[in-house]
């Protein structure tokens, strides 16, 4: 909504002052926080801090479900996986807040135990109390009604994510050879049961779908190092570019969109981002979207 609709609308150019009004507006305005710096769980801590801190998402007694990318076989070097340090201050926080439980998990493609090895989160988790690094269990899924999907009407899901009082989604920044960048829409699939690869043919509707059921409350985004061609798997250094960046926003799509830019690309170049936008999950036009930078 520009400025001359939303004072038309509701009549506040008499009553209050030109600066007033604009306040209003960006209050409307979806805000994409972005830290940088080396150290990564202070960076992370920043960024969602911008946003008024993770007590603005969790409140005492709740259940958090906090979902990486840890699907690969990979070290955190080669980013493929979300860092641990970013995963780590995350579930910090949470506990912080005053969160009960803190489970994290994802579904990988590699074999889990390596999975959850190599990518260094088991490691940093390790010694944290209320806090549970899962395997997935089949039993958990259930299928699930899409309304008004456009490819998918029913899928399976994960149960543990969806009973969750909050959800934070925590991509890594990287390409991907289908979809050409893989970030916090994508990463939903970690939820997914069944035969996910039958989605690829129409996956961005696919993926809009899954994303109108399954509501990351906080995306943060770990574009601390990024890689840059080879995606999902990688593992030559080489396609590696360390940006020493996080970035989060209760608006998915946004956060997408911003972090589309660190790869030299534009929103519109990502059918994902396309598809989700045009079906009202979030703001893919940065210029309507608020950056508070740290």
């Amino acid at each position: 909504m520009d400025r001359r609709a939303f004072i038309k609308l509701v009549g506040l150019a008499s009553v209050f002052s030109e600066a007033m009004v604009r306040r209003l507006l960006a209050a409307e305005q979806p805000t994409v926080a972005v830290a940088e710096g080396r150290d990564y769980g202070r960076a992370t801590r920043n960024a969602v801090s911008l946003l008024g801190g993770m007590k603005q998402f969790v409140k005492p007694g709740a259940v958090v479900v906090i979902k990486p990318n840890m699907g690969w076989d990979r070290t955190p070097a080669q980013a493929a996986n979300t860092h641990p340090a970013v995963v780590k201050a995350l579930v910090e926080e949470a506990l912080a807040a005053g969160a009960k439980r803190v489970k994290v998990f994802d579904r990988t493609c590699n074999d889990e135990r390596r999975c959850y090895v190599q990518s260094g989160i088991s490691d940093a988790l390790k010694g944290l109390r209320n806090v549970e690094l899962k395997f997935i269990e089949n039993e958990r899924f259930r299928t699930v009604k899409i309304a008004n999907a456009t490819v998918l009407k029913e899928w399976e899901l994960y149960g543990e994510a969806l009973a969750a009082d909050v959800f934070i989604n925590v991509p890594v920044a990287k390409h991907h050879g289908l979809t050409r960048l893989t970030l916090g829409l994508k990463n939903v699939m970690g939820v997914m049961g069944g035969n996910r690869g039958s989605t690829h043919r129409h996956i961005e509707e696919a993926l809009a779908d899954i994303n109108s059921v399954v509501k990351s409350h906080l995306t943060v985004i770990d574009a601390t190092r990024i890689l840059t061609d080879h995606g999902p798997q990688g593992g030559d250094l080489k396609d590696v570019k360390v940006l020493n960046t996080v970035i989060a926003s209760t608006d998915i799509v946004a956060a997408d969109a911003y972090a589309t830019t660190l790869f030299g690309l534009k929103p519109a170049d990502i059918p994902v981002t396309v598809a989700a936008h045009r079906r009202g999950l979030g703001e893919m036009n940065l210029n309507r979207v608020r950056v508070l930078k740290a």
